[in-house]
């Protein structure tokens, strides 16, 4: 497999969740007809605002959800098609990081029994065998040894992060997804767990999916970045290229939220007005019209497809002259 195989390729994929009153009410609209390929070796960031889909996508990914409609390939297997004992060869090879390092560890297990938790039911080595895979996944991610004795309460929040990360990496997986596996810790410890997982990534080789909200944090470690909105697509490309020239509006109100050193950049600055809509009753056309600053009466009636306005950079926006637009102002 070449570097830029993709090992994930989903195409055309939406997840719409039933009503949760007795039946009634609108239908949730948490993904809709999104696709991306996720090349072997690299990362790609998924970033947006809460409510954009990007949990939703993960789970789907990780094959802990089951697509409404769509396509899910990991290596040149459709999930969809997968047999029980392909399903649970799936799931050794992707592993998932959550979000919160406190609620997704069980108080009750010593940490030594976490992290052999996954090579017992896939029936990985013998006990022996499997306590030295936990000293070593602990090793790490910087844990010591006597570390597979004690309770997760012992550990400050980002050590518990690191342990979720040794589950994670215990049966050797092909790829990770890591759903926001900084967000609940302090601004310090972050860049500690960003850069070990970088570090990781490039020593063993994983394919990751990587989640966030925040367009800084997903700066240092994604290849690729692809930005989200109400469970659509709005851009797509080459993580230097879409810092460096953003095609989108929402992508450069989203980067100039970014706090930055230089105070040249607070003049740029594009605040959003009002609330991500809700998914059960999201706007007509573009979804982002209600809060784009370029929008025209056009943007209510056009769902705008993902097009190539630069080689590898996609954005779905049918204005083309954003620059002028943004110093001008929208023309509703």
């Amino acid at each position: 497999m070449t570097v830029n195989t993709p090992l994930l390729s989903v195409s055309a994929l939406s997840k719409h969740f039933p009503p949760v009153a007795f039946g009634r009410g609108p239908v949730v609209r948490a993904v809709e007809d999104v696709s991306f390929d996720v090349p072997h070796g690299q990362v790609v960031g998924l970033v947006g605002e809460s409510g954009s889909g990007k949990t939703t996508i993960a789970r789907m990914a990780a094959q802990l959800v089951a697509p409404t409609s769509g396509r899910i390939i990991f290596d040149g297997l459709d999930t969809a098609r997968a047999s029980r004992a392909e399903r649970r060869r799936l799931h050794a090879r992707i592993q998932y990081i959550f979000q919160d390092p406190f609620a997704s560890l069980s108080p009750r297990m010593t940490i030594g029994q976490i992290l052999t938790e996954g090579l017992d039911i896939q029936r990985i080595g013998t006990a022996n065998e499997r306590r030295e895979k936990a000293r070593s996944v602990l090793a790490s991610v910087d844990l010591p040894p006597d570390a597979l004795d004690r309770y997760a309460h012992e550990f400050s929040g980002g050590q518990r992060q690191r342990i979720g990360i040794a589950r994670a990496l215990a049966l050797e997986p092909e790829m990770i997804v890591a759903d926001e596996p900084v967000s609940a810790l302090d601004v310090s410890i972050q860049a500690q767990i960003i850069n070990l997982l970088r570090e990781l990534q490039i020593r063993l080789n994983l394919t990751m999916l990587f989640i966030a909200h925040d367009l800084a944090v997903v700066e240092y470690i994604a290849d690729t970045v692809i930005v989200l909105y109400l469970g659509r697509i709005m851009e797509k490309a080459p993580a230097r290229q879409l810092y460096s020239a953003p095609q989108h509006p929402y992508t450069r109100a989203l980067l100039s939220s970014v706090p930055s050193p230089d105070p040249t950049r607070r003049a740029n600055r594009q605040i959003l007005t009002g609330d991500i809509p809700s998914p059960a009753n999201p706007p007509s056309g573009c979804v982002f019209r209600t809060r784009c600053p370029v929008a025209i009466d056009a943007c209510a009636g056009i769902v705008p497809p993902l097009r190539e306005v630069a080689p590898g950079h996609f954005k779905a926006c049918i204005r083309d002259d954003l620059d002028g637009l943004m110093v001008q102002g929208a023309v509703r």
